[in-house]
């Protein structure tokens, strides 16, 4: 079929992932398993998802029933179409602003990346809004810490406290996720000794270079 495997894992309840190079691959890996195997198993392609950007600093008269609505009567310029654009949740800082992040089409992200958009009276800027998901009571990444069964582990070495008692200088920080990683690799390892909140960690790097992979640009 001269169709490039990069992987292949057994997942809960009988379903297997196979991670192809391209998605002209995987479609034409999903139509050989359809033709040969027929209703004996079930294909799926997974779609691409939508990507999110954030506004910030919106105003605070604008809200999730107007935002959509003001930022297409006031940025005619930009040609976006209403339904290219859904409000996904808003957030606020620490210096008290808000910021709202909403998720469109890939051609509605380029019109508006680095971007500045008017709403209200004032001018706001945008970005990607490119975020792993997180569990901040166990510290590992793709779940929530509402569905986490592991104990409290603080980020840095001390794992089995939680943050704020934490007392170990950073030159002894140990990322569970990176010393995870390493345990199960037989190549090159990658660096351990940062906290597991740490921006530049390898380990988030990696789960975000998958989002990436995953998201319609």
């Amino acid at each position: 079929m001269k169709v490039g495997v990069k992987s292949f894992k057994s997942l809960k309840e009988g379903k297997f992932l196979i991670e192809t190079e391209t998605s002209k691959e995987a479609d034409l890996l999903s139509s050989s398993i359809r033709d040969k195997c027929g209703n004996d198993l079930e294909v799926t392609v997974p779609n691409l998802r939508n990507p999110r950007m954030v506004i910030h600093n919106v105003p605070q008269d604008i809200n999730v029933e107007n935002l959509e609505k003001t930022i297409m009567t006031q940025n005619p310029e930009l040609g976006l179409i209403l339904v290219d654009i859904a409000f996904k949740f808003s957030f606020r800082t620490k210096q008290g602003r808000v910021n709202m992040v909403i998720q469109v089409c890939s051609g509605t992200r380029k019109k508006l990346l680095h971007t500045k958009l008017k709403l209200g009276w004032l001018i706001c800027s945008t970005d990607e809004y490119l975020v792993a998901r997180r569990c901040f009571k166990f510290c590992r990444f793709n779940h929530r810490h509402q569905d986490c069964r592991g104990e409290k582990t603080c980020p840095s070495p001390c794992w089995g406290t939680q943050l704020k008692e934490c007392t170990a200088p950073a030159m002894h920080y140990k990322c569970i996720n990176c010393v995870t990683c390493n345990r199960y690799t037989k190549g090159e390892k990658i660096s351990e000794c940062h906290s597991s909140l740490d921006k530049n960690c390898p380990s988030l790097q990696a789960v975000l270079a998958k989002y990436r992979l995953n998201t319609d640009y």
